[in-house]
């Protein structure tokens, strides 16, 4: 990939950095993701669509999996998988040796649905329900991570059978990201603060059928220095000795070619060496990667709408904060590109926005492109992470299809919403006269 877009000169040059691995340019200058061509992808399974390169996803969790063992042998690597919570992602993390993190209910179904062996379930959330946790303890999962003292007198009530558990701490760091992300700071609405984990312990010491199996932390999303990964892992070092620490995730990727994010061997060699000089040496170490493991494997396709020239051009496109709003919650910011005219010479600075109605909804200023036209496919790289996820009918717009590509073949993971769908949770409406 780095080879053929380097090829076609400087301006393309950074998009190797963010496309995803198993990405080519065909002769005819139209882009490929795991050998599908992207304009027979948008023929097949129309736009906005959401669209994989799974044996580079596939690398990535191996990255992890095989990584995290090498460095530190009794290890599990749980898959955050509130970042791409699809039937298709639980049963492909299952499948490469990955563990699972849900965050409520609806993640859990998925996962069993996917057939992940519950003994590999790992239940997070702030404020779990009866119903989340009798769904959990029902199914037998691995462990519930308890964040507050409700969770234990909720487990007391539910319990009725042996049930591990491990303690979220508030580590008390704040790493540098948007505020929306940090989730390990002091005052955090996550987790239980240092001085009271003592007394959460000795709770679930004294129960019958909760058994006390470590500790939780996790400081942030998209963290793009190592450092506070490594100062929350020292944070918790005085907190008793127990079986399981699980440290989180949160690193953080490359958006765009001005950002730099730390490889995840870096990110590796800094949290096991700062284990190491801590944590009991026959502890299981858990690391939770979510964002690092999906986002550059997948990528946002649309067709452009509307090309506006009012001093500025505004490229509009047939998607937008329905499909993406990581750009309106956090500021984040993306490249865009058009992929059937990847050896044309950009020429048009412009403004790529959404159909939305909201003056905020833009994808990517500053953007430039090959002369675009009414009709051209536009592409987002770096969108697999949270963008399904929080994906909503914003003027009524339709939740986009999940496509893997792999080896030549584009295999739909998840159909796009129809808007029978939409009217089917407004049936109560039919039943009476307004």
């Amino acid at each position: 990939m780095d080879r053929s877009l380097r090829a076609l000169g400087p301006v393309y040059e950074h998009l190797s950095q963010v496309l995803p691995e198993e990405s080519d340019v065909a002769s005819d200058g139209v882009l490929t993701i795991g050998g599908c061509r992207v304009d027979e992808v948008a023929a097949k399974f129309g736009t906005p669509a959401y669209v994989f390169d799974e044996d580079g996803l596939r690398r990535q969790i191996r990255k992890y999996v095989d990584g995290l063992r090498a460095r530190w042998p009794k290890s599990e690597v749980l898959f955050a998988s509130k970042s791409l919570p699809c039937v298709a992602m639980y049963a492909m993390a299952a499948a490469e040796g990955l563990s699972i993190d849900v965050a409520g209910g609806g993640e859990l179904m998925m996962a069993l649905a996917a057939g992940v062996d519950p003994a590999r379930i790992y239940l997070h959330g702030n404020a779990k329900s009866d119903e989340d946790l009798t769904m959990a303890l029902q199914a037998g999962i691995q462990a519930v991570i308890v964040d507050n003292f409700d969770d234990l007198d909720r487990l007391d009530r539910l319990a009725k059978t042996p049930q591990a558990v491990l303690i979220r701490v508030i580590p008390e760091i704040s790493p540098d990201t948007h505020a929306s992300q940090i989730t390990g700071g002091r005052g955090s609405k996550f987790g239980l603060p240092l001085d009271q984990v003592a007394i959460a312990v000795d709770r679930i010491v004294q129960h019958p059928l909760l058994q006390m199996a470590g500790l939780h932390l996790h400081i942030g999303s998209q963290v793009l220095q190592t450092d506070p990964f490594v100062q929350a892992v020292k944070a918790i070092a005085n907190i008793g000795q127990y079986d399981r620490y699980d440290i989180g995730g949160g690193l953080g990727v490359q958006y765009t070619a001005d950002e730099i994010a730390p490889s995840v061997d870096d990110y590796l060699d800094a949290v096991v060496d700062a284990a190491r000089a801590v944590l009991p040496a026959d502890a299981t170490l858990l690391i939770e990667p979510g964002r690092s493991l999906v986002a550059r494997a997948g990528v946002s396709l649309y067709r452009v709408d509307t090309v506006k020239r009012t001093g500025e051009t505004f490229v509009a496109i047939n998607g937008g904060m329905a499909d993406n709003m990581d750009i309106a919650l956090t500021g984040q910011k993306y490249e865009a590109c058009l992929p059937t005219k990847m050896r044309g010479e950009p020429d048009t600075r412009c403004e790529v926005v959404g159909r939305q109605c909201e003056s905020g909804d833009r994808m990517v200023s500053d953007a430039l492109l090959v002369d675009p036209h009414v009709g051209d496919l536009l592409l987002m790289p770096v969108t697999g992470a949270y963008s399904y996820t929080m994906a909503n009918n914003y003027n009524g717009a339709r939740r986009p299809p999940i496509v893997f590509c792999r080896n030549g073949s584009a295999s739909l993971a998840v159909r796009r919403e129809t808007y029978e769908d939409m009217l089917d949770t407004h049936a109560p409406a039919f039943d009476r006269k307004w």
